[in-house]
């Protein structure tokens, strides 16, 4: 009881705490933030919207079979006759997600985008909610604020893609842990997480390198660090293990289907070989291109085997030539954090009357534009405000401010524009144990661990500007945080 008394006394003086006058105002504007992201979202959904294409249009025939009773599949036809065939390529989660919403209100044309726009709103309110963890009432408004106004995220209600979903399970784990975690629920959370992540690896299974970072969520009990450093690793690595654990359990059912009904196991989908491929493959670009027969599996076999065969051509690449697939790294990085046009290029692809060369172009320069200051301020989000006290602490906080500041103006003047960089400086940043830094652990430390994760992941496979706004998001949140005040001391929460 003490405990949770001194718990609910310091929430209520940084404003976060359920019990504190300013958490109820923070309800309200929860709804209010709901509703401003709502509105354009359902306007894009509705005006913008066509028959899905690309992805979209597999997303869309995955959900339409589910929602009819059939599964995650198609049909072969086998001496003139329909046979039903399971599928596993594409993570199912987002197909299930849509055959869900299909089955309840119908097929309709603008059901689908409608219940993105609903994802998009319900995206901004966890991105308020979480943001409270990480800084005060009124940073993590201007997080709200900058998610419900995100140009890409916006478009995005448009688009059958997975990607506002998926990150709308990113935020949702972390929310979940540190909210129970701040009340000393650690176990409950941890679990709640565990769901949330598992949940999102059917929809993004690479979701699941996340994990380990939940342990920053739970590092400090609710009265703060309790039981010295020894107590708060055991505290982190137990929540980790029962959020990882908890998500493999809810992944595992759609496991089982696959080693039943395909040609082999598979745990959520078999496009990790493929991808593979793609980023290394002799005709490589460090972006998407279409695998052929010839490039090495021309035998037609089932999607599993397929699969396999991509990963084992993929690692024979890499290791004949490590070289040049590693020179690929700052391509593959450049696609994925250099530019933000896939949303326009659907559009224009569904609707091509409607969008003419010029109104393309200026749709990529607006959101090219907001997604590049977007990410410039967030690299701030793990540097301090230098003061002038300590020394040390000034030097070293000013070092961090000239290398983001550096690397945004080498984005902006350099002939390449690359602008990538800021996204690997962000997760290293933030890890330096540098004199003065802001509180980089907690919830900053895992959404600079989720920004590490796409990164690491699109070196490794290949790299597509859509891939990045799943930790746009993420982005908000650390951009509402720059230059917050330096860390008062150990072991406490963090500086606002």
């Amino acid at each position: 009881m003490a405990e949770a008394a001194r718990a609910r006394a310091e929430s209520a003086r940084d404003g976060r705490g359920p019990a504190s006058a300013r958490a109820g105002g923070d309800l309200v504007f929860s709804a209010i933030a709901f509703v401003l992201a709502l509105l354009p979202r359902l306007y894009v959904a509705i005006a913008w919207a066509r028959e899905p294409v690309w992805d979209g249009h597999y997303y869309d025939f995955g959900a339409r079979r589910i929602a009819a009773g059939l599964g995650y599949s198609d049909d072969l036809i086998v001496g003139g006759q329909p046979v039903w065939h399971p599928w596993c390529h594409y993570p199912v989660g987002y197909s299930g997600f849509l055959g869900l919403v299909y089955r309840l209100f119908g097929a309709g044309p603008h059901v689908a985008t409608v219940a993105n726009a609903v994802t998009g709103a319900l995206l901004v309110v966890v991105v308020h909610r979480l943001a409270r963890y990480a800084t005060t009432s009124a940073r993590a408004r201007v997080a709200a604020l900058l998610a419900a106004l995100s140009p890409g995220l916006i478009v995005y209600a448009a688009l059958l893609m997975t990607e506002p979903l998926a990150a709308l399970g990113l935020v949702t784990a972390p929310w979940l842990l540190a909210r129970d975690a701040a009340r000393g629920r650690v176990i409950r959370g941890a679990v709640l997480a565990g769901v949330a992540l598992g949940l999102t690896a059917l929809v993004r299974p690479q979701s699941l390198l996340c994990a380990p970072a939940l342990a920053l969520l739970s590092w400090r009990g609710p009265g703060g660090v309790a039981g010295g450093a020894s107590a708060a690793w055991r505290r982190g690595a137990l929540a980790a293990a029962i959020s990882a654990a908890t998500a493999l359990a809810v992944v595992a059912p759609w496991t089982i289907r696959n080693c039943r009904v395909m040609d082999g196991c598979a745990l959520v989908s078999t496009n990790g070989g493929w991808n593979l491929a793609i980023g290394a493959f002799p005709r490589a670009t460090g972006r998407f291109e279409t695998l052929r027969a010839g490039d090495g599996c021309p035998i037609a076999r089932g999607q599993v085997a397929q699969d396999r065969c991509w990963m084992a051509e993929g690692l024979k690449w890499i290791k004949d030539d490590p070289v040049r697939w590693l020179a690929l790294i700052p391509r593959k990085l450049s696609f994925t954090f250099d530019h933000e046009s896939f949303p326009i290029g659907y559009l224009g692809e569904a609707n091509p009357a409607a969008w003419p060369e010029e109104r393309r172009a200026a749709g990529r320069r607006v959101l090219t534009t907001s997604h590049l200051g977007l990410l410039s301020v967030a690299a701030l989000g793990v540097v301090a405000l230098p003061r002038l006290r300590p020394w040390r602490a000034l030097a070293a906080q000013l070092l961090a401010l000239a290398a983001v500041l550096g690397l945004v103006a080498w984005g902006v003047l350099g002939d390449e524009h690359a602008f990538w960089p800021l996204a690997v400086a962000i997760p290293v940043i933030a890890a330096l144990p540098l004199p003065g830094r802001p509180a980089n652990g907690g919830v900053v430390g895992y959404l600079a661990f989720a920004v590490a994760s796409v990164a690491l992941t699109h070196a490794v496979f290949f790299g597509e500007d859509r891939y990045h706004m799943v930790v746009t998001p993420a982005l908000c949140v650390l951009a509402a945080c720059a230059l917050r005040r330096a860390a008062p001391a150990a072991g406490r929460a963090d500086a606002r």
